[in-house]
């Protein structure tokens, strides 16, 4: 007992996402994934020299 609810939920979610359209932005995901040059988000030298000492042992 108590499954109709949530059967019912899960019906209404599948239904939605089959017949909604999407507006997918395929330059925004193909940037995402191939990632983009323009931006980094490499951290500083200085900071990993910081922070360098409190890292685990070095594995070969």
């Amino acid at each position: 007992m108590g499954r109709g609810r949530a059967k019912a939920k899960q019906t209404k979610v599948a239904r939605d996402l089959k017949y909604r359209t999407h507006e997918t932005d395929l330059t925004a995901l193909a940037r995402e994934l191939h990632g983009d040059e323009g931006e980094s988000d490499a951290v500083p030298v200085e900071e990993l020299e910081k922070w360098s000492d409190y890292s685990g042992p070095q594995r070969d």
